[in-house]
């Protein structure tokens, strides 16, 4: 659009800049008051990882944005759109973005596995797509990272580099709590995350998952799921993943006893 002057009539600001108020009043306010070069009558900034801006460097972004619209445009991208500023939003033309479906994800991945001569099985391309929650960057990467120990790719090695929490591990753990065996099930969990690597919040992930397809009434999975809701949070705000789990399986135990 800009040909040969596009170095002076853009500018690109990624989650690797600091992202405080002064880079807002200086950097993006000095170069938004100017006009731009050539035919175009505007300059365009493309900020990436919006939602990590600060609050006050929003504020003031959304100033600039009203003052210099006759000369620049402003392209945000963001992860999640909740964590940008009501008047920010209502100055923008919204574009949402859907995770790509299984078919397009596998389509990649078989491309590049054609071309970097790889073996990878359909087992192992749903344990990507899986892992990587329709995100196609991060199902490339896995792919390489397992790809770095064995050309040939197999569920298993996808399983290691994912050190996610297997579902049928956790299963065995809320089958120990719902039965009451609050010991045993504390035991497994340990096992689980020390011997696998797996992190507080991905056991409660993966026992959000697991909670639906275990065969009992369904007020109990909403109330398991509500229990695991309220463990993540205490997880998130620092409290110590082993105490809040254990705490959790021991909830458990009280809601399959009925209580």
């Amino acid at each position: 659009m800009f040909g040969s002057d596009w170095k002076e009539n853009y500018l690109e600001l990624n989650a690797s800049d600091e992202r405080g108020i002064n880079i807002v009043r200086e950097k993006v306010k000095n170069f938004a008051r100017t006009k731009s070069l050539g035919n175009i009558p505007f300059k365009i900034i493309f900020l990436d990882e919006a939602d990590a801006l600060t609050p006050e460097a929003q504020q003031a972004l959304r100033r600039t944005m009203e003052n210099f619209s006759s000369t620049c445009r402003f392209i945000l991208s963001c992860n999640y759109s909740s964590k940008i500023i009501d008047p920010i939003q209502s100055r923008c033309v919204s574009f949402r973005f859907k995770l790509l479906e299984k078919k397009d994800v596998e389509k990649v991945l078989k491309r590049i596995a054609e071309r970097e001569n790889l073996i990878i099985n359909p087992e192992a391309i749903d344990m990507i797509y899986e892992g990587s929650e329709g995100d196609c960057r991060r199902s490339v990467n896995l792919m390489q990272s397992t790809a770095s120990i064995s050309p040939s790719i197999t569920a298993e090695l996808v399983s290691t580099i994912l050190s996610d929490a297997k579902p049928k591990d956790i299963r065995v753990v809320l089958e120990y709590a719902l039965s009451g065996d609050f010991k045993s099930s504390k035991e497994k969990l340990l096992d689980v995350m020390l011997k696998q690597s797996i992190s507080g919040q991905d056991v409660i992930k993966a026992m959000q998952k697991e909670i639906w397809n275990l065969p009992i009434e369904p007020e109990l999975k909403v109330k398991l799921t509500e229990k695991t809701g309220e463990a993540e949070f205490r997880i998130v705000e620092g409290s110590d993943p082993f105490v809040q789990l254990q705490s959790l399986l021991a909830s458990f135990v009280l809601a399959g006893m009925g209580k």
